[in-house]
């Protein structure tokens, strides 16, 4: 046994390429050669701008310097021993599910919240008319498009010949409404080494603020509370955090699933 490696590789290999894209991200950005955010950022599955390669780069890029920062400290703080105890194989292959996972969950809750929405304005998109453009506004009972959807109406029932230009306006609108879904940043990932850092060691002392001593299973249980709390409340702090509570979930899953596949392996090896 080799001991405990203080930076393993996969761990080495993660920080660095989340610095390098965080680089790159920054400096294309600033000289205007492309907008990294548009094309590795993960945006809403319907959305104009999505690609499936998002679900796998929307984990090495951040938003900021404290973003990216917080991240890669946890990733190490975490991420380093349970590479130690998995091996670099299953750490990896542990973080992207978690990170994927985190994706899925956040735009699956996104989903909900959004497509009743949605469904109004592709009504009115598909069959285009003064009657379905009163139920699309008596419809929505949220506050998405609200100051749009009164003024257009209003311009139609002064304009009927109009429509074509309130058809153009609300496809725009919902274009970019999509598209202003962009998921970025490790947290799903990190939020899953955590569950699986309290589950390797559950009784390991974590120092938060590096002052205040919690047993690692007690520090997985708040913070996976917290984050259902400001999840289901909802908040305009612009964190995804049933992001973070589903790099959790799935990571949770995975190791279920390995613990029985381990079980059934030494049943039948032992027999």
């Amino acid at each position: 046994m080799g001991g405990f490696n203080i930076l393993p590789k996969g761990v080495k290999n993660l920080l660095v390429i989340n610095i390098l894209v965080f680089a790159a991200t920054f400096v294309f950005g600033k000289t205007g050669i492309c907008d990294l955010y548009k094309w590795l950022g993960l945006h809403y599955f319907s959305a104009p701008d999505f690609h499936p390669w998002q679900f796998f780069t929307y984990m090495f890029m951040h938003g900021n310097f404290m973003h990216i920062f917080f991240n890669m400290f946890a990733l190490w703080m975490f991420g380093a021993a349970v590479e130690n105890y998995w091996g670099t194989r299953r750490f990896i292959i542990y973080y992207l599910v978690a990170g994927i996972g985190a994706a899925i969950t956040h735009y699956l809750i996104t989903f909900v919240q959004i497509h009743p929405m949605m469904v109004l304005l592709d009504t009115f998109l598909n069959d285009p008319s003064i009657e379905t453009y009163k139920a699309l506004v008596d419809g929505n009972k949220s506050m998405m498009f609200k100051p749009m959807l009164d003024a257009n109406l209003q311009y139609l029932m002064q304009n009927p010949d109009g429509l074509s230009d309130v058809v153009a306006v609300t496809l725009d609108a919902k274009s970019k409404f999509l598209n202003s879904f962009n998921l970025v940043g490790a947290s799903g990932a990190v939020y899953g080494l955590l569950l699986a850092f309290g589950m390797l060691f559950p009784n390991s002392t974590i120092y938060i603020y590096f002052l205040f001593p919690i047993k690692a299973k007690w520090f997985v249980l708040v913070f996976g509370l917290i984050e259902l709390a400001y999840g289901v409340m909802g908040t305009s702090d612009g964190v995804a955090h049933f992001a973070h509570l589903g790099g959790m979930v799935f990571g949770l899953a995975l190791i279920l699933l390995w613990r029985r596949n381990s079980r059934k392996n030494n049943f039948y090896y032992y027999n």
